[in-house]
């Protein structure tokens, strides 16, 4: 994504003209927006899993405070569909380059507040209380970023390179990902721990950098060329939400169907995961964070190259071979992970995360946008994605903690016992991107279609 020092090119999109400036300028944009979504993710999963435990729920016990931590966690998720329709509302009538704004300050605000927070044995109940508030606005700006970053990228890319060009935000979500994991590992790497001193508090704070770097790069921005065109022919629908619901549910039930694996397994992995080699196997906390290091280096590779093979073989059969591939690992990961050998946990966790996880999210940049008409794309697109985070993303480690609760108990109690709760987490994954594959089978391949169309993809007739 580095400027090149030819002469700008443009690409003539019926006068919309977007030169090649233009086009990694939208790079960036995306890119450091879900940086800041998949930063403000690993921490708050991070968090959940290590931190928040002691100091806002300590009046529960070790299983239950989990469990209460990662309620809060799901709240975020819970509520993005809201921030999802009413933010895909505004990009849909007001253009994609004001949401973005928005989002990324309430999302970035949001973050940033909770390294001031008061924990419990400050202010008592006070202090879930405000957690609980600050993650239903992270939850509500996430909501419509990743939709917003997705449909721009898609709408400015030359139509023959939109796989590629609309993978690049997800690389954000390597840059996320692996600052905030190495931030957690210096710190646990240092101190036992970091939940009794304040130095918990500095990851949140540097929110507010990527904030700042992120709003003057979209200030800068331009207006995405489709919808600057449905400007122009008097095409925008003052009612999108109304639109989609009439016109677009099976498109919309089709990439919740899509979503379940990635977003399930991402959740699985990165939050549950890390919980269950350190908090039932017995790693090092810092090994936990550790695991989530390793694997987007292999991301950072396999996502733009999901998005290149999209362009080249097609949206729906790569989509369809990386869960697939998720499928068939999903129990002899978790066996590994049961094993407690910290350098086979990072190889699997690398593995299951960089290639399975994330090259289905780098053949989804195009495929989601690509998938809706061109009136209610990004309603539709943050539609998808956000049913699809409540279902699987935010309840993946929610039931995953109930799960490993309930094999405890059921076989005695022993850590033994919490340690063959790999098997149902396994068969949860399973189950989740077995629902992706057969979807895949029912989704119409949408590579290179007119975006100005203003049908959905597969659609027969007009609307």
């Amino acid at each position: 994504m580095t400027r090149t020092s030819a002469p700008p090119r443009s690409f003539d999109i019926e006068k919309v003209m977007i030169t090649t400036p233009d086009l990694y300028r939208a790079a960036w944009a995306s890119s450091l927006g879900s940086a800041l979504e998949y930063y403000d993710f690993a921490l708050y999963s991070l968090a959940s899993a290590l931190i928040f435990g002691p100091l806002f729920f300590p009046a529960q016990g070790p299983a239950i405070g989990l469990i209460a931590s990662f309620s809060t966690y799901f709240l975020g998720f819970a509520i993005r569909p809201v921030g999802g329709i009413i933010f895909g509302i505004i990009g849909d009538r007001l253009g994609r380059k004001f949401v973005l704004l928005a989002t990324i300050t309430l999302m970035g605000v949001a973050s940033t507040l909770i390294g001031v927070l008061p924990t419990y044995a400050s202010v008592g109940y006070w202090a879930p209380l405000m957690l609980v508030v600050l993650r239903l606005l992270q939850g509500l700006g996430a909501g419509a970023e990743q939709a917003g970053a997705t449909v721009l990228m898609t709408e400015y890319a030359p139509r023959e390179r939109r796989g590629f060009f609309a993978a690049l935000p997800f690389m954000g979500i390597q840059l996320g990902t692996v600052a905030a994991s190495l931030i957690y590992f210096v710190l646990l790497l240092q101190i036992q721990d970091v939940a009794e001193t304040w130095l918990w508090r500095v990851p949140f704070l540097l929110s507010v950098f990527i904030i700042a770097v992120a709003i003057w790069i979209r200030l800068r921005l331009k207006e995405s060329p489709e919808f600057t065109k449905l400007e122009a022919r008097h095409q925008v629908d003052d009612r999108p939400f109304a639109h989609l619901l009439q016109n677009s549910m099976k498109t919309v039930l089709l990439g919740i169907g899509l979503r379940m694996a990635e977003n399930g397994g991402s959740s699985l992995y990165q939050a549950l995961a890390v919980s269950y080699i350190v908090g039932v196997v017995g790693l090092e906390g810092r090994f936990g964070a550790l695991s989530l290091v390793f694997a987007p280096a292999i991301g950072a590779l396999v996502v733009p190259l999901a998005g290149m093979l999209s362009d080249r073989y097609g949206r729906i059969i790569v989509y369809r071979s990386f869960a697939i591939f998720q499928l068939l690992t999903a129990f002899p990961v978790w066996w590994v992970l049961s094993l407690g050998d910290v350098t086979s946990s990072l190889v699997v966790m690398s593995i299951a995360l960089g290639v399975g996880v994330w090259g289905m999210f780098g053949t989804q940049g195009a495929l989601l946008p690509e998938l809706f008409g061109a009136r209610h794309r990004y309603i539709g697109v943050a539609m998808a994605r956000e049913v699809s985070a409540v279902f699987a993303g935010g309840m993946a480690p929610l039931m995953g903690s109930g799960i490993i609760a309930w094999t405890t108990g059921l076989y005695g109690g022993t850590k033994e016992a919490a340690i063959l709760s790999w098997v149902p987490l396994a068969a949860y994954l399973f189950l989740l991107t077995g629902i992706t594959v057969i979807t895949t089978f029912y989704t119409p391949e949408p590579r290179g279609r007119d975006l100005d169309d203003l049908r959905d993809a597969g659609q027969k007739c007009g609307i």
